[in-house]
Order: C-alpha cells, then sequence, then structure tokens
C-alpha cells in the first residue's frame, strides 16, 4: 500500500495578491529531481486544487518521487483577486512555477492541468518556451477546447517546446474528444495522445488508468 504524502497549507505571493496552496511531498527523504506544479478545472464551475482530477494528479506525481503544488486560483477559496477570463489565470500559474524554482533551484518543473487548468498550464508553457527555465513536461487533461481553440486562432501559435501528453476520455460530455485529436494532430508539433476508452470528464471509475497512463507516459525518454 503506497504510503500518503505529506500535505501542508501554504500561502504564497501572487499577482494579484496571495494564492491559496497545497503543497503534497512524498514521505520520506528524497533528492527533488523534479516538482510538479498542477492547475485545478474552471473557477465558475466549481473547480478548485481539491478537485479529485487534480488530487490525482498530485498523487501520481508524488508517486514518482516529486513534490505536487496545487494551488487555488485568483478568486478561488482563499486567494485573492477575481476570476479573469483566464488571461490572470495563466500569471497565477507562471508565479507558481516560479515559486517552486525558487524553493527547488536544481528540480525541473512538470506542469499539469485538468480541463481550464489543461488550457491554463498550456498557455504557462508556451510563455516559457523561450525562457531560461522552460517547462520539462507538460500533461494536460481533458483539456478545454474553447481554450484551445482560442489558441489555435493566433496567427502562427506557438507550441511547448517539451515533452506533452493529453490524455481524453472519449465518452467525455463535456470536452469533445474527436475535436480535441484533430486540434493536436493539427498542431506543427503534435503532443502524445492518449484516449482513455469508456472515460468521462471527470474520470469516474477510472482516476487508477489515468494515473497510470501519465506513469507510463513519464517512464518513457
Amino acid at each position: 500500500m503506497t504510503t500518503a504524502p505529506r500535505t501542508a497549507p501554504l500561502t504564497v505571493s501572487g499577482p494579484a495578491g496571495h494564492l491559496e496552496v497545497l503543497l503534497d511531498e512524498p514521505v520520506g527523504e528524497i533528492s527533488v529531481e523534479h516538482v510538479a506544479v498542477v492547475c485545478h478545472p474552471h473557477p465558475l464551475f466549481g473547480g478548485t486544487m481539491t478537485n479529485k482530477v487534480v488530487h490525482i494528479l498530485a498523487r501520481t506525481f508524488n508517486d514518482l518521487g516529486a513534490p505536487a503544488v496545487r494551488f487555488n486560483f485568483r478568486g478561488v477559496g482563499n486567494s485573492a483577486g477575481s476570476h479573469d477570463d483566464g488571461r490572470g489565470e495563466t500569471d497565477d500559474t507562471l508565479a507558481m512555477i516560479d515559486w517552486a524554482k525558487t524553493r527547488w533551484p536544481d528540480a525541473k518543473v512538470w506542469l499539469a492541468g485538468f480541463s481550464f487548468g489543461a488550457a491554463m498550464a498550456l498557455k504557462a508553457s508556451v510563455a516559457r518556451a523561450s525562457s531560461q527555465q522552460p517547462v520539462d513536461r507538460l500533461i494536460t487533461v481533458a483539456p478545454a477546447l474553447r481554450w484551445l481553440t482560442r489558441m489555435k486562432e493566433q496567427e502562427n501559435a506557438p507550441t511547448p517546446n517539451c515533452p506533452w501528453l493529453i490524455v481524453q476520455g472519449d465518452c467525455d460530455e463535456l470536452v469533445d474528444a474527436h475535436a480535441v485529436q484533430f486540434w493536436a494532430e493539427s498542431l506543427s508539433q503534435p503532443p502524445d495522445i492518449k484516449i482513455l476508452a469508456g472515460a468521462e470528464h471527470f474520470f469516474h471509475g477510472r482516476l487508477n488508468d489515468l494515473r497510470d497512463a501519465i506513469k507510463e507516459w513519464i517512464g518513457t525518454p
């Protein structure tokens, strides 16, 4: 049986004020080579850092030996500010990457998100693509197509320059799996795509399959 991680509540300074954070760390002494930042689903539809998909993402990274940083976007829970239609939320994500790199300066960043959070993670990874400290790996789960379409419509829209995985259920009632796959395959640098047959948006009964898909992918060179 896997030992539960240590979870500590924190407050981190963000662009619109303080951000509410949960830091999940693997039990035992480890050498931190990677740290994961995890983004939650849409705030206006009940999305928070305690969402069960966000939680399983954090636990998956812990199983792989990496601390995981979950956080509430601005205006959610005890985070300051108000919802900013994806603009400020991207800035919040970048601020959390900066915080993680300050705490673990030698660690590489794995960036992940679910639904709306997947789009924010994608935008943040693109913003960091040409920096001195780009994202090492990107994992987007059931990425919200509305936000992906916005990015695609930008002329010469850049893509991440790191290994990138999309995990998508083919019975997703909120995000069209075929549209996500078509969009992803149309990019100049398509991501890896894992389609989970029979899985819907919130991966009811399929969280272990989601975990296993990510573990298998991260284990690849």
